[in-house]
């Protein structure tokens, strides 16, 4: 665990993460969603960015925001709060010494280059560990780092569609569909961060880092679930099939005056209440289990939108909320984050941006309490993702005095 002094304020580092430090090498979405994972904990993160245009995502859009100069990216805006960022061009001696002192002193690596390229740029896993032997190495791919197509670039709507999840998402089986945010590169930045903070739990032990692998296709086979296991013990292809569950009846979204409603009927107590407050008959044997209400389905769907048909969704809501029936609306996302209960849980933050000034972002999913339930102990102090080389001169000032031993 680094006990270098950074450049940010004392009350700036807090949560369970505070004191760590965390080279980010990573560009687009999977590892820096990972990095920023850590960063909401409260490591310190340096993201390592290409001279002249940064990030990846510093270009995608629009939408873009800001003064026509200096435009800033809403997607990079998305996954690189919390972070310092510090322009090195890893070709010149300069670029290379640099990130060398800082792997010196780090305890994480995010990287999420194709296989072979950091090798070439003299930064292999086994010359990083040869300069921090405790050193924890998170390596995202595409496919994998080895096996006949390690070397296929990983874009996440390519890896929804090999990974199978485009089959199963969709209206019908000849209607595939990505899901609407890059779940591919989500998840492995997700699965990235849980197995390198495995990996620093080992080293506390061990005294000794090593490298976590994953990779977009493995994140989404990873969460397969039940539909893998239907293809793989039962034997069965699923297939897309809009907006209902393949294995739960009633569950999904349904038709009334003037809008929709979604209803979860999980098991047959629910059946029962809902049978019974919407006039169906709960026993009639098409519909007397959960696997003759899946297998007799579209009549079910017509029923229920018949018992639909005469309310609204604000009245057909607060029936089913009153008879204790789990439900909801399709929300979209101006109306999500005005949502009391989103603000509630501290899924909106405002942040102090260098160009933009003060901007809300979506906040981290994560809360911490102490002991007994009784003091909330959450990493609060957030920054906004920084522009680029925002913090070079900080950070190149801070490795040339902590070589002196002078702490800031």
């Amino acid at each position: 665990m680094s006990t270098e002094t950074d450049t940010r304020s004392e009350t700036d580092r807090q949560g369970p993460l505070a004191g760590y430090l965390v080279v980010d090498l990573s560009r687009a979405l999977a590892g820096p969603h990972a990095s920023m994972m850590l960063a909401d904990l409260g490591a310190r993160v340096i993201k390592v960015e290409n001279p002249g245009t940064g990030d990846d995502t510093r270009g995608w859009g629009p939408p873009f925001v800001g003064p026509a100069n200096d435009p800033q990216s809403t997607y990079f805006l998305s996954c690189n709060r919390n972070k310092e960022s510090i322009v090195l061009d890893l070709k010149s001696d300069d670029g290379r010494e640099v990130l060398s002192e800082l792997l010196l002193r780090a305890d994480v690596v995010v990287e999420n280059f194709r296989p072979g390229v950091l090798d070439r740029l003299g930064f292999s896993p086994e010359a990083m560990h040869a300069l921090n032997p405790a050193l924890v190495i998170l390596s995202i791919t595409g496919f994998g780092h080895d096996g006949p197509e390690s070397s296929r670039s990983g874009y996440d709507q390519i890896l929804q569609g090999e990974a199978g999840l485009m089959s199963l998402t969709g209206s019908a089986p000849d209607d595939p569909q990505r899901v609407g945010v890059p779940i591919a590169d989500l998840l492995s930045g997700m699965y990235g961060a849980f197995g390198l903070l495995a990996a620093l739990l080992q080293r506390e032990r061990t005294g000794q880092g090593q490298i976590v692998r994953t990779s977009l296709l493995a994140a989404l086979v990873g969460v397969h679930a039940f539909q893998g296991t239907r293809a793989t013990v039962a034997g069965e292809v699923p297939e897309a099939q809009g907006n209902h569950h393949p294995s739960i009846a009633p569950y999904g979204l349904f038709p009334c005056r003037g809008g929709s409603v979604q209803i979860s009927i999980g098991s047959e107590k629910l059946w029962a209440t809902f049978a019974a407050e919407f006039g169906l008959d709960a026993a009639q044997s098409e519909w007397a289990t959960n696997a003759h209400r899946v297998r007799n389905r579209e009549g079910l769907k017509a029923a229920i939108a018949d018992a639909f048909a005469n309310f609204d969704a604000v009245t057909l809501l607060k029936k089913l909320t009153d008879a204790g029936i789990p439900a909801g609306k399709v929300r979209s996302l101006d109306e999500v984050y005005q949502w009391d209960q989103v603000l509630s849980q501290g899924l909106l933050i405002d942040v102090e941006h260098e160009v933009l000034g003060r901007i809300s972002l979506p906040g981290p999913p994560l809360r911490f309490f102490g002991p007994a339930d009784t003091v909330e102990t959450t990493h609060t102090m957030h920054s906004a993702p920084p522009v680029l080389d925002q913090h070079g001169n900080d950070i190149r000032t801070w490795l040339n005095r902590s070589l002196e031993g002078i702490s800031l």
